[in-house]
């Protein structure tokens, strides 16, 4: 092709990516509520019939044109390319030890779900269970997994198209064979065996509306015995009040059934029954929701507790469990400066702190002695450490934001460690470098963010960044690879992540102090992070993009209404976007102790009212380029959410920067995506977000 008619099709390209977007017209009604006095119009109310042929049809039209957008962009075709080239090699998940096998999790590079593998001491791997075949488009994907106490049975989870919603199937190991009875209709639930007789889960009722959007306020434990139907299974505990969480586990001695029952994300009661004694009703260890505690391990009747009663940062304790209350704790591992996470294996606590967001792990003994601090192989994040107390072997994960996840196995008798797995892929961490500045949000307060970025980046400010955060829920936002995130520093991008009010960096304090009516906290601490980025010179108004999902969606949504002048891209994902109505679907009432709701009080309310993105999308204002990102199957945070606020801000944008909206069908709340529908995702978003930076060609 002749140059010129390269150039040709490049500037018909330009100029109709350029002009004021054309979007399909979205109907109006006249819905509106009355809320403590105030009317709230809500003129797309009728985008929450996700069934509907309406919804359907607008869906179609919306993803019509985001698509056609998208097709236009030059270098789409190449960052696809791109994403798959280093997408593709090894990855592997933390090994566990089942029935004298070394269980874990691979991925050849573009499969679309993780295999699982096992294998003896010193043997070969062999597949046990490929999740690839349970559907042709890799849209049904593997949940829980918990095996029964010698090893011999197995069950798991499925979901189909993203849900929440879960099937669990009963297999022989040994033998591969399904067993048993399938069981249907589960939600928010692990899988723990008593024994080889059968296991405890949990789940709803099965709502009568939509599954996608009808309320699920009353969770309940359940106990089925292998070789019985599902319809048999009996509850367990949560028959006698509505708790909009309950989960149950048993100790791995077989002796106690522990249940943690809450009616938020946050606070929760706590029981135990000792199996051991079948007339024995529960015991009481906790029994208000005011604080998060759950039982890590037992010694007999010397139960061990995590808590952060009386220790924001938490703490381990001890009591008997013949008295369990609080007024018998005793310290085991006391609260510290640094928040606190537990694992538990080989007889031993690992204690993993988090110091300004970066791991830190000490090993205990059954008596409380340190043993050692963990030598970890570098600044980053580390999980793993679990296991059972007679395993010889631990592992353990360590990552960072140039680190890809390499998988350790370690010794913790002599804290010898060695390499089980390491990924080889084409990204040389080397080249890029993670740095920690701590930054003033606008009431004084001090917040960390790491920025990484090419080594020998020029801060000129010509930098194209993407800001990612989440802010919420006690959530802890510590450094971890990505691949996407790999191949957006590979085209010059920065890349930063500030650990904002809300999340659980500094223990519950700062997660209060993003709760509620401080929830101001959280945006104010984004937006003083993108004003730190400008004023230093990493990147600019022009070529910044906000990211983030489901809270975080909700942070970018809060964001770019309040300071559309500050960035250029934002890319809310799965959010939580209609702040007075949120409590109205699923299991979204649970999220009330971190946002409150419109019907709590009149201050709750206007508090609301005065962040909600969708009800503060302004006539006139010009907006940054906005790509909305949902998936159809959402079940935890619906779609209708991504819905409206894309339909206001169509309709209000000024200017020309676009706003679209890009629906995946199958999908749910993201977990289990399938890879193929992950790449395509995220050359998606990188495409939109360079283009609309203005930058023409790829680095």
């Amino acid at each position: 092709m002749p140059l010129f008619a390269a150039f040709a099709i490049l500037a018909s390209c330009n100029d109709s990516l350029s002009r004021k977007m054309e979007y399909p017209v979205t109907v109006t009604g006249n819905v509106a509520d009355t809320i403590f006095g105030t009317i709230v119009p809500d003129p797309y109310r009728w985008l929450e019939d996700d069934r509907s042929d309406e919804t359907a049809a607008w869906v179609k039209e919306q993803n019509r044109v985001t698509f056609g957008y998208l097709g236009k962009i030059p270098y789409r075709e190449e960052i696809r390319n791109r994403l798959t080239a280093m997408w593709n090699y090894e990855k592997y998940g933390i090994p566990s030890s089942e029935g004298g096998y070394i269980y874990f999790s691979r991925n050849d590079g573009l499969q679309n779900q993780y295999v699982v593998y096992r294998q003896k001491e010193g043997g070969e791997p062999e597949l046990f269970l490929d999740p690839n075949t349970f559907s042709a488009d890799g849209t049904i994907s593997l949940g829980e997994i918990g095996f029964s106490r010698d090893g011999s049975k197995v069950a798991y989870s499925i979901s189909e198209g993203g849900s929440d919603w879960r099937k669990v199937i009963v297999m022989d190991a040994d033998t591969k064979e399904i067993i048993g009875d399938t069981l249907k209709d589960i939600k928010f639930s692990g899988i723990s065996w008593y024994g080889n007789e059968g296991f405890y889960y949990s789940s709803y009722d099965k709502p009568a509306g939509s599954e996608l959007t009808a309320m699920t306020d009353h969770h309940k434990l359940y106990f089925h015995k292998l070789g019985t139907r599902q319809s048999d299974d009996q509850v367990v505990f949560g028959a006698d009040m509505k708790r909009r969480y309950v989960s149950g586990y048993v100790t791995e001695d077989d002796r106690y059934l522990v249940v943690t029952a809450s009616v938020s994300t946050t606070g929760n009661e706590l029981y135990i029954k000792d199996l051991t004694k079948k007339s024995q009703d529960f015991r009481v260890v906790v029994g208000n929701f005011e604080k998060d505690h759950y039982v890590i391990d037992n010694e007999g009747s010397k139960l061990f507790i995590f808590t952060n009663l009386d220790a924001p940062n938490s703490r381990i304790v001890t009591v008997d469990a013949e008295n369990p209350g609080i007024a018998g704790w005793k310290d085991f591992i006391p609260e510290t400066e640094n928040t606190l996470s537990v694992s538990t294996g080989s007889g031993y606590f690992f204690a993993n702190y988090l110091v300004d967001a970066i791991t830190s792990i000490k090993q205990y003994d059954k008596t409380g002695t340190l043993v050692r601090e963990i030598a970890l192989p570098g600044i980053g994040t580390a999980s793993g450490f679990s296991g059972y107390k007679d395993d010889k072997d631990l592992y353990f994960m360590f990552t960072n934001y140039t680190t890809p996840s390499t998988i350790y196995k370690s010794d913790p008798h002599t804290g010898e460690t060695s390499i089980f797995k390491k990924p080889e892929l084409l990204f040389s961490g080397g080249d890029y470098e993670s740095t920690q500045v701590f930054y003033t949000s606008g009431d004084g307060t001090k917040v960390p963010m790491i920025i990484t970025y090419r080594k020998g980046t020029p801060l000129n400010g010509k930098n194209p960044a993407i800001l990612y955060g989440y802010g919420g829920f006690s959530i802890s936002e510590t450094p971890s690879f990505s691949v996407a995130m790999a191949q957006w520093l590979s085209m010059g991008g920065i890349y930063a992540v500030p650990n904002i009010r809300g999340g659980g960096e500094y223990g519950e304090e700062w997660h209060l102090a993003g709760t509620k009516m401080n929830k101001q906290n959280v945006f104010d601490d984004f937006i003083a992070a993108a004003v730190y980025l400008t004023d230093n010179k990493y990147t600019s108004p022009q070529y910044l993009a906000i990211r983030g999902g489901s809270n975080g969606g909700l942070l970018v949504g809060a964001v770019m209404t309040q300071r559309p002048d500050l960035l250029k891209v934002a890319l809310p994902a799965v959010g939580v976007l209609d702040m007075l109505r949120y409590h109205k679907f699923t299991a979204g009432a649970g999220w009330a102790y971190d946002y409150g709701t419109s019907d709590d009080n009149p201050e709750m309310f206007k508090y609301l009212l005065g962040y909600s993105p969708v009800q503060n999308v302004k006539e006139g204002v010009e907006y940054p380029s906005t790509l909305i990102t949902t998936g159809d199957h959402d079940d935890r945070v619906v779609p209708a959410h991504s819905f409206k606020f894309a339909a206001h801000l169509q309709a209000k944008q000024a200017g020309t920067n676009p706003v679209l909206i890009r629906i995946e069908t199958d999908a749910g709340h993201g977990a289990g995506t399938p890879v193929h529908k992950t790449i395509e995702l995220y050359a998606d978003i990188f495409s939109f977000t360079l283009w609309n930076m203005g930058i023409k060609k790829l680095k």
